[in-house]
């Protein structure tokens, strides 16, 4: 799936909507063959991190990266969001996730557990692109009113929703953690850092509040 061409488009469109800058960490949740871990490299994160579960694209992904992990700008570790290692404790600019909130436990929980490790000031935006059969914009629509749901109630606020005109249509919805930063005379209540953002990309299967399935 991740060497689809609208995969590789429907990342590099999320990536965009992150306003990565150098001195961003970036956690890349469920990073498969890294080929989304690889285009944050290129657009130029400070260090990327990535986890995913299985040791098969841990593999994978290391070689697709062997350079940037020589160079010391990419760090993977096998692991699986319900028990993310100290190591990548954060504190993050940004999290990002491919194809992957439809398999977690309880998503709302993780959500809440990637906000504290969200910066002061960080954004996360989950992108949606239904895979079932008949799959239609509608469908992409009402994950989306639910995946908005699922970021209010775990304490993430300035929602917005993007739409990328694939078949069928691709949602990203960005949220903020607001926070203290650095201003002039001290630090200044409610500014956002910037856009850090955690995306999750392709088949969500939530299985909470009645969200819609991709089997």
């Amino acid at each position: 799936m991740a060497y689809r061409p609208s995969n590789r488009q429907r990342s590099r469109w999320a990536i965009s909507l992150l306003g990565i800058r150098p001195a961003d960490r970036v956690l890349e949740i469920g990073f498969g063959p890294g080929v989304a871990i690889a285009q944050l490299v290129r657009a130029g994160a400070g260090h990327v991190y990535g986890m995913d579960h299985s040791g098969v694209m841990v593999r994978e992904a290391s070689r697709r990266n062997a350079a940037a992990i020589r160079a010391g700008r990419v760090t993977l570790v096998r692991a699986s969001v319900e028990q993310i290692p100290p190591a990548l404790d954060g504190p993050f600019d940004a999290i990002i996730a491919v194809n992957s909130l439809g398999f977690w436990p309880a998503p709302a929980e993780r959500l809440a557990e990637l906000r504290q490790r969200l910066a002061p000031g960080g954004r996360i935006a989950i992108v949606y692109q239904p895979r079932c059969a008949g799959a239609t914009a509608d469908t992409t629509r009402g994950a989306a009113r639910e995946i908005e749901d699922l970021l209010r109630g775990a304490g993430f606020t300035r929602l917005r929703t993007e739409t990328l005109r694939l078949s069928p249509p691709v949602a990203c919805v960005l949220a903020a953690v607001l926070g203290l930063v650095a201003g002039i005379g001290g630090l200044v209540p409610g500014r956002r850092l910037g856009p850090p953002v955690l995306v999750i990309l392709g088949h969500v299967r939530v299985e909470e509040r009645g969200a819609a399935r991709c089997p």
